[in-house]
């Protein structure tokens, strides 16, 4: 579902790729992320607008150092190289990169020697983030400085001729306030991009698409209800109309009312096809003495396509009977963040968790996968869901994780503790809507703890279980930091789960960011 036009981001590593990315995206220009050793001749023939050579931890003077296909920078596309990917352009151009006397990290004042194309309407200077222990002490042949710090003299580079630039600095992290207009500079100033990567352009190509690629078959929907498999629904949908049927499995592992309330807008609302199933014995059973959170997310992955394909077979054949066609296609709400965690392939960096729309997948499935969201950021899904008219309490819902409450119960799962857990997570969300708090948060849920704490209730003595408490802000997911939910609203909250749920004596509030914690504690 791309753009016509597109940015490659290639990545070596670097924390903050991803960003990269999102920064582009940001201003209307499609963003990819692709291994740092993408074939040459796959990128000669895909013809990108522009190339982001990404930041990572390695020194050019390492042995195996990632190093960019060769002969990319023969290709005349525009290339912007940061940090690593600064140091990558001069070690390979003929310039020189030595380790710095003096390791920098932390914000730096730039200050600006040249105002044209990439610094353009920028100040003399500007605050920058920096994150590097190499600099470069020789610039290449053809290539000029354009700004400079006190520590780096060679801070930034250019190549007007061969649209080549470099710099030490990280544009895409919020920490360089002026990034993401030097990032604009380099988008449509240097690559010449229109910037036509909008929800409704999206939208466009995706049902186009999905018709041409879908053909005369059928598709069956995991439909969760959460927002990403939602959107993809009624995307499809518009695509394909009732070739499209949904599946909705009540896994027993879903929030509080929560499948009643996707059957009934899902039927009545989009007059959607949907089969309800409930599988929540099933899961259960699966489950049953597992502990280890990796070994739950297969297992539910496993459940998930061995019901798909059970049930597929039976609306199959009431398809044959009926001439409607077979169903060849499952289509998921994979997100980008979700592909970017899950693959270490993007580039050499470390797999952290396995997400249960991509890793949780056994090899073998009966289905091909349609995954409109695979490129996305959750917020881009958001905006696709308001253009296709979902109402706001849906598209704003915060995120759920595919394998629900088994990777909020830290430990083995019980019906017990998935009761207990749903009523606590209630509460929960129940009172930061009240005070109006809860479009303000990215997430916020409940985890109940393998952990039990000694209490008093009335003049007795209780030994019960801790809950904690985990509420975030973020753009996107792949960075959080706690949210600061005023003291009196957490007091109301820890005394209506500890006063009005059997099972909780103490509740704690997680304030972790992440990195170095994920959202999630499993």
């Amino acid at each position: 579902m791309k753009s016509n036009e597109f940015v490659l981001v290639l990545d070596f590593g670097g924390q903050y790729t991803q960003l990269i990315a999102r920064r582009v995206r940001e201003l209307g220009v499609y963003s990819e992320i692709q291994p740092f050793h993408y074939p040459l001749d796959i990128i000669r023939g895909r013809a990108p607008r522009g190339i982001i050579l990404s930041g990572g931890p390695a020194s050019v003077f390492e042995n195996g150092a990632p190093q960019p296909p060769q002969g990319i920078f023969e290709l005349g596309i525009p290339v912007l190289g940061i940090c690593y990917g600064l140091q990558l352009i001069a070690h390979h151009l003929g310039g020189k990169v030595d380790p710095s006397a003096r390791r920098e990290f932390g914000k730096a004042d730039l200050v600006i020697d040249n105002r044209e194309d990439l610094f353009a309407g920028l100040d003399g200077s500007t605050t920058v983030w920096m994150s590097h222990g190499d600099a470069l002490s020789k610039i290449p042949p053809g290539f000029e400085p354009i700004a400079h710090t006190s520590n780096a003299p060679i801070c930034a580079i250019r190549n007007p001729a061969k649209k080549i630039f470099g710099v030490q600095f990280h544009p895409e992290v919020v920490h360089t306030p002026e990034g993401k207009r030097i990032l604009g500079n380099f988008v449509f100033a240097v690559c010449g991009a229109k910037g036509d990567w909008t929800p409704d352009a999206f939208v466009d190509r995706a049902v186009d698409e999905i018709r041409a690629r879908v053909g005369k078959s059928r598709v069956l929907c995991a439909l969760s209800g959460g927002v990403d498999s939602s959107v993809a629904a009624v995307l499809i949908h518009k695509a394909i109309g009732d070739r499209l049927h949904c599946i909705h499995i009540n896994t027993g592992l879903m929030r509080k009312g929560e499948s009643e309330s996707v059957v009934e807008a899902f039927r009545k609302q989009f007059h959607i096809p949907l089969t309800y199933i409930d599988a929540s014995e099933d899961f259960l059973a699966r489950l049953k003495g597992v502990m280890d959170p990796e070994q739950k997310r297969k297992i539910i992955g496993k459940a998930f396509v061995d019901i798909f394909e059970r049930d597929a077979k039976v609306l199959e054949s009431e398809s044959e009977a009926s001439h409607q066609g077979v169903f060849e296609f499952l289509a998921q709400g994979t997100l980008y963040p979700d592909v970017i965690e899950s693959v270490s392939f993007k580039g050499p960096s470390v797999t952290i968790k396995t997400h249960h729309n991509v890793g949780g997948l056994p090899e073998r499935m009966n289905f091909k996968l349609i995954e409109p969201f695979r490129e996305l950021f959750k917020d881009e899904v958001r905006e696709v869901g308001r253009r296709l008219g979902l109402p706001e309490e849906l598209v704003g819902r915060h995120p759920f994780p595919g394998p629900g409450l088994a990777v909020r119960i830290l430990g083995e799962i019980t019906r017990e503790k998935l009761d207990l857990l749903r009523d606590a997570d209630e509460i929960l969300l129940n009172e930061i809507r009240k005070v109006g708090l809860y479009d303000d948060i990215w997430q916020a849920f409940a985890v109940l703890l393998p952990v039990r704490s000694v209490g008093v209730m009335g003049d007795g003595r209780t030994y019960e279980s801790v809950l904690a408490l985990r509420a975030v802000t973020s753009v996107d997911g792949m960075t959080a930091d706690w949210a600061r939910i005023p003291p009196d609203v957490l007091a109301t909250i820890s005394n209506r789960i500890i006063n009005e749920l059997r099972g909780i004596n103490r509740v704690v509030y997680d304030i972790s960011s992440k990195p170095p914690a994920t959202i999630e504690w499993e």
